[in-house]
């Protein structure tokens, strides 16, 4: 006999990605079940597969909120900040660290390898979220503040380091400097190296 309660929330799958996003905190993917999920928001086990039709659909959903999430958290800060190409760079770097900082494992889930046939999607919603911060790039090198390169290698590389500063920053190895410090002087040093020659 099943005894799951009924179905009854009014917006089902915003509660079951919230459930999800604390296991994938607490316990991490492996933990993650559609059955727990029903269970721990009380409703019926198939009530979860209306929405999510097995776990991995349930992933890519929760990666894509999470996109979502630190691209409104992105546009919000840059929206606001002041300054030169610089000073706009560096409220970028920090609010992208910041973010994963205080969503680490939803930040690991994002960069996971994806699956192909699921990948476009995907794909946008990452597109989505560095939207504003590519612009900021694309200014940067209309105004000559930053080299012209056309290859992307420069937009790879600042990715590349925040994603690096933000594992420094996630697992402590970042020594006894100020966080704000470590990031400002990493995103210093790459525009000096970025600067027309």
């Amino acid at each position: 006999m099943n005894s799951a309660r009924p179905y009854h929330h009014g917006n089902l799958r915003s509660a079951l990605l919230q459930e999800a996003e604390r296991v994938l905190t607490e316990r991490g993917t492996d933990a993650l079940s559609l059955r727990e999920l029903a269970r721990e928001v009380g409703v019926s086990n198939g009530a979860p597969r209306r929405h999510f039709a097995d776990k991995g659909a349930l992933l890519d959903a929760l990666t894509e909120e999470g996109y979502e999430r630190l691209g409104r958290r992105l546009d919000a800060a840059l929206d606001e900040a002041d300054g030169d190409t610089f000073e706009r760079l560096v409220v970028f770097a920090r609010t992208y660290v910041q973010f994963g900082v205080e969503h680490r494992a939803l930040l690991s889930l994002m960069h996971r390898p994806k699956d192909e046939a699921r990948d476009n999607r995907l794909r946008a919603a990452n597109d989505r979220a560095f939207a504003a911060p590519l612009r900021l790039l694309a200014d940067a090198r209309a105004r000559g503040d930053i080299d012209p390169d056309p290859t992307g290698r420069i937009d790879m590389t600042l990715l590349a380091l925040l994603q690096g500063l933000t594992v420094l920053a996630t697992t402590g190895m970042y020594g006894d400097r100020p966080l704000d410090e470590l990031v400002t002087g990493s995103i210093e040093t790459l525009v000096d190296g970025l600067r027309p020659h």
